[in-house]
């Protein structure tokens, strides 16, 4: 029995070595600095730079066989994709929390280094998969800033129409699946009822139902159909009246309003310390929207409001986006009244394709054509960054060209993984049973989170 008892523990420990993820996991008290021990207590959180914390000024002892680590995911349904949070455990309350990251890492910045910008879109376009065109629009905006392009007016208003619909299709499927993790089926049922007329809408202007690769440098990859406006019209005419359904059936029901106030509360201070963008900003009363602070593409033409919490818990974040979906809707429909006539992209043969059914007729647009897709698009050297208020919060691109027609370097600031270090300080504290609502209310995308 002894030799068996031995045989199971070395192959427990074979085990974790081969899945322990190293600096990311969390060790047991006894192993962890006091600096670590404190993170969580807002109190520390935005120190000097040099000082020191003192581990005496904050209650962290706590005996060892007091407390167990436990892991949430990476294979759990409710954290949404292959997040993986160890949850150091005091019965039913959560001491600390550390999400481990990297399941879903695919290498998409390295990965722009080798494609042309006119191939960029078809890479970033799969980051945060349920809002592709926000990271085409920062892509090509980044690009068109280094190159000095400017758009035509409509292809302008165009990427206004469709990166605001795809925020009514994001939080539309938030919506959805926070509704299920809070045991709503019905809620799950009509978000993704509701997501199929956004999603219906850009198979017919795109072709396709997600990973567009519809925004592009110098425009959009083909204009909006004939009878778009008759689609649009029935987009915004229908979501009002399912937001109010919404709004019946969670907003004032009991035991929603009891599983969300007052669970997973992140201050101001917190929020701007952990430098916490979107919903989850907004929702702890900071009025921050890059649409109107830092206007791009033509926001400061179309009048919406910012909406803001006041608590900053899991309900005022499902506040927050249950508003914005009605503001979403509110842009859309002015943009069908002011959407201009015009060219829907760059009409310089060096950075966009010559129609097709040119390349049939002339031999000069054939050579434009087989040029730019051969050599590629060349940029002057230089760098920027781009930001944009994406559904999650501030999505930014830095970029850096050499000269050539490939990016030199690529950086996306993803608000997904800067919003999921507020899911420590959220869940401190509280208790076991809230963590599937606090994480969902951060609204993760882990493609995003881990490129």
């Amino acid at each position: 029995m002894a030799d068996e008892e031995i045989k199971n523990n070395e192959t427990a420990k074979e085990f974790s070595e081969e899945t322990f993820e190293g600096p990311q996991e969390m060790g047991g008290r006894d192993l962890t600095a006091p600096d670590e021990l404190t993170l969580e207590e807002g109190a520390v959180l935005r120190l000097a730079e040099g000082v020191v914390v003192d581990a005496g000024d904050i209650d962290v002892e706590i005996a060892e066989d007091e407390t167990m680590i436990i892991n949430m995911g990476p294979q759990h349904p409710s954290t949404h994709g292959v997040l993986r949070l160890m949850m150091e455990l005091k019965g039913e309350t959560v001491l600390r929390t550390k999400p481990v990251i990297g399941y879903l890492h695919t290498g998409m910045e390295k990965t722009a280094e080798g494609l042309g910008y006119i191939q960029g879109s078809t890479n970033v376009t799969r980051m945060d998969y349920l809002s592709p065109l926000h990271n085409e629009l920062v892509f090509s905006l980044a690009v068109e800033e280094l190159a000095g392009i400017e758009v035509p007016e409509r292809s302008t208003w165009i990427r206004m129409l469709m990166s605001e619909l795809n925020r009514i299709s994001s939080h539309l499927m938030w919506m959805a699946t926070n509704g299920m993790d809070l045991g709503s089926t019905s809620m799950m049922i009509f978000g993704f009822r509701d997501r199929e007329l956004i999603l219906s809408f850009f198979e017919k202007v795109t072709g396709l139902r997600m990973n567009h690769n519809y925004i592009r440098p110098g425009g959009v990859a083909a204009d909006l159909p004939d009878g778009w406006e008759d689609d649009v019209l029935a987009i915004v005419q229908s979501i009002p009246r399912r937001l109010d359904e919404y709004d019946d059936m969670l907003t004032g029901q009991p035991i929603f309003r009891q599983r969300t106030e007052g669970v997973g509360i992140l201050t101001q201070e917190q929020a701007l310390a952990l430098s916490a963008t979107g919903p989850v900003l907004r929702s702890t009363g900071v009025a921050w929207d890059l649409r109107k602070q830092m206007p791009y593409l033509a926001y400061d033409q179309v009048e919406f409001d910012i909406v803001v919490g006041s608590v900053g818990d899991t309900f005022d974040r499902y506040a927050v986006r249950l508003a914005e979906l009605r503001e979403s809707v509110r842009i859309v429909a002015q943009i069908l009244e002011k959407m201009p006539s015009g060219p829907y992209r760059v009409l310089d043969k060096k950075v966009t394709p010559p129609p097709r059914k040119r390349i049939d007729e002339s031999m000069e647009a054939l050579i434009h054509h087989f040029k730019l897709f051969t050599e590629g698009l060349k940029v002057p050297p230089g760098e920027t960054y781009v930001a944009i208020e994406s559904p999650r919060g501030e999505l930014g691109c830095y970029m850096v060209s050499d000269g050539t027609a490939k990016p030199y370097r690529m950086h996306i600031r993803g608000p997904s993984f800067v919003n999921l270090q507020s899911l420590p300080v959220m869940m401190h504290g509280g208790l076991v049973a809230d963590a599937v609502a606090i994480i969902s209310s951060v609204d993760p995308v882990m493609g995003e989170v881990d490129r």
